[in-house]
């Protein structure tokens, strides 16, 4: 049973590189690391060699790891409600990760409660068109004249947690960064319809934990804000609560307060884009490079931007660089 009311949580991993490797604190890490422990299996979303998102299981931590970074497409299920019932019913602890409507698509399909599940929801944006994410793909591979090796969605190393700018790797050796499926992503044209009705965008959530990016962190607890990542913890039941307990000796935590901490998919869904029709007919009329320049923010100012944030952190690396050599011959 949920409370009314979640606990409200700033967290971020005590290990670097496992923070550095997660979109956000690393709580998930955190998390599943203690149901691997507890001889469990995890299961979440990765994305494919094809750039398809889909579910998968786990059982040990480099399976886990797939799981890990942002992929703004729908994942594909599959098999996977069936396969949790099958580990529940033998008894094995299960941790499943997925948007609210796949927790509670979960929770129906199980139809009674299972001591050995525990729940992660996602604060999600809304999940966009996967005929959107496939053009773009294609067509970035077009502009480069090589195929796609691998993609980062939101690139932390590169931009800090606070910008978020996807990078493609291309097999010939070469990437590109923009902003343009982001910009089409918060556009909310690219929405599938149901996403506008969501009865998830509130502070109640059917998962145990729900965790975010914690947008609003410079209010909320300005002293963690690093530009490194700081996960946002909805605990919503005692379930929650006792996971996190036993995790947070893993974690620099602070418990914080839910009004400092609402972004706009814990208030109300998105409201449906005026020109969502013509960006649809757009789309279907006409070539992928006229939807970047007209709804994608594609051109000059976006790519010099992306360009020069690049060189300013490639300086500033080769600075600190140089500085540690200095102190060392000093």
């Amino acid at each position: 049973m949920n409370w009314k009311q979640p606990k409200v949580y700033a967290v971020k991993h005590k290990d670097d590189a496992t923070r550095a490797a997660s979109r956000s604190g690393g709580i998930f890490t955190a998390l599943s690391d203690q149901v691997l422990l507890d001889g469990g299996v995890v299961y979440g979303c990765v994305l494919t060699d094809n750039f398809d998102a889909v579910h998968i299981c786990a059982d040990n931590a480099e399976g886990r790891n797939r799981m890990r970074g942002s992929k703004y497409i729908q994942s594909k299920l599959g098999d996977t409600f069936k396969n949790v019932k099958k580990n529940l019913d033998i008894g094995r602890n299960v941790l499943f990760s997925g948007t609210s409507c796949q927790v509670d698509g979960l929770k129906k399909y199980l139809g009674k409660e299972y001591d050995n599940l525990f729940c992660v929801d996602i604060v999600c944006h809304g999940v966009p068109s996967k005929k959107i994410w496939d053009a773009y793909l294609h067509w970035q591979e077009q502009k480069k004249r090589s195929k796609v090796a691998r993609v980062d969605f939101r690139n932390k190393k590169d931009y800090g947690w606070h910008d978020h700018v996807e990078t493609f790797y291309f097999e010939s050796g070469k990437s590109t960064s923009s902003r343009i499926f982001r910009n089409l992503f918060y556009g909310h044209m690219i929405l599938r319809p149901s996403c506008y009705e969501c009865p998830y965008k509130s502070i109640m959530h059917p998962g145990d934990i729900t965790i975010a990016d914690y947008w609003g962190i410079e209010k909320a607890a300005p002293e963690f804000d690093d530009n490194k990542g700081v996960s946002l913890v909805l605990v919503n039941n005692e379930v929650g609560e006792r996971i996190l307990e036993l995790v947070k000796e893993q974690l620099i935590w602070k418990e914080t307060q839910l009004e400092n901490s609402l972004q706009p998919p814990l208030k109300a869904p998105f409201p449906k884009p005026e020109n969502r029709e013509k960006f649809w007919r757009d789309f279907r009329t006409q070539p992928f490079g006229y939807i970047a320049k007209e709804y994608g923010g594609i051109g000059l100012k976006n790519n010099t931007k992306v360009f020069l944030k690049k060189v300013k952190r490639k300086i500033k690396r080769l600075v600190v660089k140089g500085g540690k050599r200095d102190s060392r011959t000093i």
